[in-house]
């Protein structure tokens, strides 16, 4: 009840809960180097737990935090300067990279297509999972265009993100991916904004490929997801 009246009456207190459950995941990161323990996927847990202790309603908890999601879109755009610093590369490999960028969505949307109707969910089930390997602030926009459910594509966007952000470096080992382009457009075109954050760990040209597939990946995937919605 307290929690709950700290909550409502305090305009902060979302994200007073968010900040410091992120920061005690990017600590928990840095002093045991586990990749389970991503500050994302740690955030929600804490912040979860935080509000089922409380007994906080999420609108409630919302009210407060919604003031990060102001930054989401800056925070998206920003990650052009690396891809900036790497123009170069860019044009150096053009045709590859832009032939990984369109594989890498058009083997996201098929990939929910097939597993939609193996699951058999409806159109609107399936809508909802489309724009699953892009950034939320344009998978939000695809999924309400094509009618589906889109508190859960934003829930489906960010698990895709952070099992990518957990998961890439030892794919790419596994698989034996060394070339820096490969990775970058693999971790960027599957795992958006999220799974960039890794690349930019494994390095920069990375990081900068992954940045550039983010935005690419988002535009194709507004057009093909259009498509792909007449499935099923």
């Amino acid at each position: 009840m307290i929690m709950n009246e700290l909550f409502t009456t305090s305009t902060f207190a979302g994200v007073t809960v968010s900040l410091v459950s992120y920061s005690l995941g990017s600590y928990l990161k840095r002093k045991f180097h586990l990749a389970i323990l991503n500050p994302l996927l740690i955030s929600i847990v804490f912040t979860i737990a935080v509000l089922l202790a409380g007994n906080v309603e999420y609108a409630v908890y919302n009210e407060g935090a919604k003031y990060l999601s102001y930054l989401l879109t800056p925070a998206t755009v920003c990650l052009a300067i690396p891809l900036y610093e790497q123009v170069e590369l860019l044009k150096k490999n053009f045709s590859a990279i832009a032939a990984g960028i369109v594989s890498g969505v058009i083997t996201s949307l098929s990939t929910v297509l097939v597993c939609a109707m193996i699951l058999g969910l409806s159109h609107e089930e399936y809508v909802t999972m489309l724009p699953k390997s892009i950034t939320t602030a344009i998978g939000m926009g695809v999924s309400e265009e094509l009618g589906g459910y889109v508190t859960i594509t934003v829930a489906v966007i960010i698990v895709t993100g952070v099992i990518g952000n957990i998961i890439a470096e030892p794919v790419c080992k596994i698989f034996r991916i060394e070339e820096p382009i490969a990775k970058g457009i693999a971790i960027g075109s599957s795992s958006h904004a999220i799974g960039t954050a890794k690349a930019m760990e494994i390095g920069e040209i990375e990081g900068a490929m992954s940045s550039l597939s983010i935005a690419v990946s988002g535009l194709l995937t507004v057009v093909a997801a259009s498509v792909y919605a007449m499935f099923l």
